[in-house]
């Protein structure tokens, strides 16, 4: 017997529109006095934009902030210290902000030299800001069955907005595939096992090749339980 869903899950896409903010930083301490005060929506572009770029391609870990600092400022060392903040580790843009300014203002406590880097005139760093068009697809799942159906036929910026976006953006404490899998249909290790996976080191299709393994040995367990059963 296949257990349905009274809500089934529907996939949802979005597009990205960026804007120019007008708001820019020649030095490091400047840099974190923004980042401090511009919108969530500029510090998910500058963290997340390299992930969304790369879903067909290897994802870059670099976030905006490290490049700039390591090829404008030229501190290769400080850019590693920035590009090595797991934002994966974080489950809101308001801690991955706490995370960029603590890393910043530290560095700048214990290396006073880097007080003294400024951009020059017109390699500020720019904040952009993302804003983002939600909208509903086609496909919808009442079972695990047409759950992994779906998943193998959604695009790729669908499978971003469920596993990046929705989680942060929209502060969700796990990515929307594990929430429904574990209220709709009481699935939590098969939740927990998705929402272990590392999105940010894999592709979009390595993501979804990945979802669909777990799904797959979840219904097959599930398919010998109900045969054993009738046995």
């Amino acid at each position: 017997m296949t257990f349905k869903a009274n809500e089934p899950f529907i996939f949802y896409s979005s597009l990205q529109l960026v804007e120019l903010t007008g708001v820019k930083a020649a030095s490091l301490a400047e840099l974190a006095g923004h980042i401090r005060a511009i919108g969530a929506s500029s510090i998910y572009h500058h963290t997340h934009q390299f992930v969304r770029q790369h879903l067909y391609l290897s994802p870059e870990p670099p976030n905006d902030f490290a490049y700039w600092v390591s090829d404008v400022l030229g501190d290769e060392r400080f850019g590693e210290a920035l590009s090595a903040i797991d934002i994966m580790a974080y489950p809101s843009i308001g801690s991955i902000r706490e995370a960029l300014i603590s890393t910043i203002e530290r560095a700048l406590g214990e290396r006073p030299r880097l007080k003294n880097l400024t951009a020059p005139e017109g390699e500020e760093f720019d904040f952009l800001k993302s804003i983002s068009f939600i909208f509903p697809t086609d496909y919808k799942a009442h079972t695990l069955g047409e759950f992994s159906d779906c998943l193998r036929l959604v695009s790729l910026d669908s499978i971003y907005f469920h596993m990046f976006e929705a989680r942060l953006r929209l502060e969700r404490p796990t990515n929307d595939f594990s929430n429904w899998l574990a209220t709709s249909l009481g699935e939590e290790g098969l939740a927990v096992n998705i929402a272990r996976i590392d999105p940010y080191t894999q592709t979009g299709e390595g993501i979804r090749a990945t979802i669909l393994r777990i799904l797959e040995r979840r219904i097959k367990a599930l398919a010998d339980i109900h045969s054993t059963a009738q046995e």
